[in-house]
């Protein structure tokens, strides 16, 4: 099944310069390592030298937080939209 990866600016210089990529899994977990498969040099801002989930990004099913569904675990349906959205900190 195909899904869309919205990938953000902050990240789009190791994903090719995409703004979206479209790849076949039905996990948010496969969907993201196809996607490093595909650009290896996005790896090591999303994933921590364990191989989890960086704490600092966020990654959507449509409007759903992954961390509030099944995680990397969650199934994915054809068509749908994952966005990768990387925590930004600053203030005053």
């Amino acid at each position: 099944m195909a899904v869309t990866v919205t990938i953000p600016t902050a990240l789009r210089q190791y994903a090719g310069d995409n703004a979206q990529v479209s790849a076949e899994a039905d996990t948010v977990g496969a969907l993201l390592r196809a996607l490093v498969e595909l650009h290896p040099n996005l790896g090591r801002h999303l994933f921590n030298e364990q191989g989890k989930l960086r704490n600092f990004v966020n990654v959507y099913v449509g409007d759903e937080d992954i961390r509030y569904l099944d995680g990397e675990a969650t199934e994915l349906r054809d068509g749908e939209t994952v966005s990768i959205i990387p925590a930004i900190a600053g203030g005053f």
